[in-house]
């Protein structure tokens, strides 16, 4: 039953990409076409985050506060002046969330879902070396194998015709991503140290909602015209999937355990080249099929061996 549930949270946190690439292109659905709402521009990135977390907020604290009942005086106390560090950290990890969700949806919007999700979950490499230096965690030979493997089936994926520039900038944000990812995950072990995971969570997606609604005063968009009815079915949709995909994932971690949910979580980029390519006719190569798969192999043995280590 556990790993139904993680299979299950995988799936929604596929579903939330796939969506977003629906709302930079229009896709045959149902006989109809549907999507292509917004052109993939970082200010329509922020445009699609805001009204993403306008709605993911609220359900984020329906979520998180049944999971842990302390979230709101743990959120209060980060007012006092000895939690300067704890508030600190937390802001730092939603400007970081915010940086990495904002290249992310870019990058989806340009190259195929499956790719983009690929070159994302090259950030263990990132986060490694990031480790080595602020935490001193030298890796050791079996972790540089592993990593060499991750880059190798990165450099796989990379689209090598069609688009030209647009192909490669999706590339180079996707990989963009997954260093600004990397190091959310590196100042989140941080803040882990002296605060709880869900309150840093729930700091995270409020800082982005603030984020992206400041970027759209500094970089409006061009509101004429839009298809608001599409952007915010899609924007709910992401929503539920987001808070779907943590409920579900926190329960699973209940059943099996945090490495049991790491490895399954793994299957991410594979989960979403395969949704892709049901629902939105997005097939890849047999070289990039193969490079989706050493991602996502050489991501669950480096959790495996880091939950052993």
């Amino acid at each position: 039953m556990g790993y139904l549930i993680i299979v299950l949270a995988a799936g929604f946190f596929s579903l939330q990409n796939l969506v977003a690439r629906v709302l930079f292109n229009a896709y045959p659905l149902g006989g109809a076409m549907v999507g292509g709402f917004v052109e993939p521009t970082l200010p329509n990135s922020f445009l699609l985050l805001f009204m993403r977390m306008l709605l993911g907020v609220p359900l984020m604290a329906l979520v998180l506060t049944p999971l842990y009942p302390n979230l709101w005086p743990d959120l209060q106390r980060l007012q006092k002046p000895n939690h300067r560090r704890e508030l600190g950290l937390a802001l730092a990890g939603g400007g970081l969330m915010f940086l990495y969700l904002g290249l992310l949806y870019v990058s989806i919007g340009l190259i195929p879902t499956g790719i983009a999700l690929t070159l994302f979950f090259s950030f263990p490499v990132y986060t490694a070396l990031l480790s080595w230096g602020w935490f001193g965690h030298r890796p050791t030979a079996m972790r540089w194998s592993i990593m060499a493997l991750i880059l190798l089936g990165s450099s796989l994926t990379v689209p090598l015709g069609g688009e030209g520039s647009m192909s490669w900038l999706g590339v180079i944000l996707g990989l963009a991503s997954a260093l600004a990812y990397a190091l959310y995950t590196v100042v989140a072990q941080k803040a882990f140290e002296t605060y709880h995971p869900l309150p840093f969570t729930g700091i995270s997606f409020a800082s982005t909602l603030v984020l992206s609604g400041l970027c759209l005063l500094i970089w409006p968009v061009n509101l004429q015209g839009l298809d608001w009815a599409g952007l915010w079915i899609g924007a709910l949709l992401s929503a539920l999937a987001t808070a779907s995909g943590h409920l579900l994932n926190n329960l699973g971690i209940r059943w099996v355990g945090a490495t049991a949910a790491a490895m399954v979580g793994s299957a991410n980029p594979a989960l979403t080249a395969v949704l892709a390519a049901l629902a939105l006719q997005e097939h890849l190569s047999w070289v990039q099929s193969f490079g989706v798969v050493l991602v996502t192999l050489s991501v669950a043995l480096l959790s495996l061996r880091q939950s052993t280590s």
